[in-house]
């Protein structure tokens, strides 16, 4: 199964990649309400920011990726290791949009790593 860690890692990559053009695009966006009068000039923003865009068409790579992944790899051994996309798009939010990482996350991604170190061990 080790053998596999990376497609693994691609569709959890993408995965996170997703995330953070996603965050770009309605960064560019802005907040908004949700309400019936926002529905259209509020999802065209949406549907027409390249971000957004970009976001969905990871989201739809990682998703083929994914399948692949499943269809080679036990899902018990597979799923846990999703858990990477925490760590990146922490130490990803961190750099790109400046989110604060305080000790309590960096003790949450430590303990994440071991986890996945664990998982890995155990194919």
């Amino acid at each position: 199964m080790n053998r596999y860690i990376p497609l693994i890692l691609l569709g959890v990559f993408l995965n996170a990649a997703a995330q953070l053009v996603l965050k770009k695009g309605m960064t560019d966006i802005g907040h908004f309400s949700f309400t019936i009068e926002n529905l259209i000039p509020i999802g065209l923003k949406v549907a027409v920011n390249p971000f957004v865009i970009l976001g969905v068409a990871f989201y739809v790579i990682s998703l083929a990726v994914w399948l692949m992944v499943l269809s080679r790899v036990d899902v018990s051994y597979a799923y846990p290791m999703l858990s990477v996309g925490y760590i990146v798009a922490a130490l990803a939010g961190r750099y790109f949009f400046h989110e604060p990482l305080s000790p309590i996350r960096w003790i949450g991604i430590i303990v994440i790593c071991l986890g996945v170190f664990l998982i890995t061990r155990s194919a």
